[in-house]
């Protein structure tokens, strides 16, 4: 068994879609990032790869490439999976937690979790996903950021 963290922050801004947790969440904002800037997902891999020992989510995903200009997280979470399966380990388990001032999230909680779930091959029950504000302070608490964080284990298989 090996414990994985991963971390992630993004700017809100006006003219992009808000996708957390591979869902698209209705708001006037979204996160702003080469990628579709899903902090959630971004946070997932990198504990996937932290916890397998094999660097962080600009490794294999680098913002200069632009072949992976607006892509999916979903994507990047799919094949940091297969890459996790190719070197031997499979997820048991993660929680996530996701930091934002607005808007409120938890009626995207069982939409998010079935998502990752799909995408990783495991059942729904071993994610868990939280929402906090950050109390008014801070980038994120003035709802100019969104950041999300993600303790996840893993097993060899």
């Amino acid at each position: 068994m090996k414990v994985g963290f991963g971390w992630d922050i993004h700017r809100l801004v006006t003219g992009r879609k808000l996708i957390l947790g591979g869902v698209e969440i209705p708001f006037e904002k979204g996160l702003l990032g080469h990628s579709d800037a899903d902090v959630l997902l971004h946070a997932v891999c990198d504990a996937m790869l932290g916890a397998a020992g094999l660097g962080d989510i600009g490794v294999y995903f680098p913002d200069s490439d632009p072949g992976f200009k607006e892509m999916s997280s979903l994507w990047f979470l799919k094949k940091t999976e297969a890459l996790l399966s190719q070197k031997g380990f499979r997820v048991v388990n993660m929680d996530g937690v996701i930091v934002a001032q607005t808007p409120k999230l938890s009626p995207y909680r069982s939409a998010m979790t079935e998502t990752m779930a799909n995408a990783l091959g495991i059942e729904p029950s071993r994610i868990n996903v939280k929402f906090k504000t950050a109390e008014e302070l801070g980038p994120v608490g003035a709802g100019e950021a969104i950041s999300a964080m993600c303790t996840l284990l893993i097993e060899e298989i």
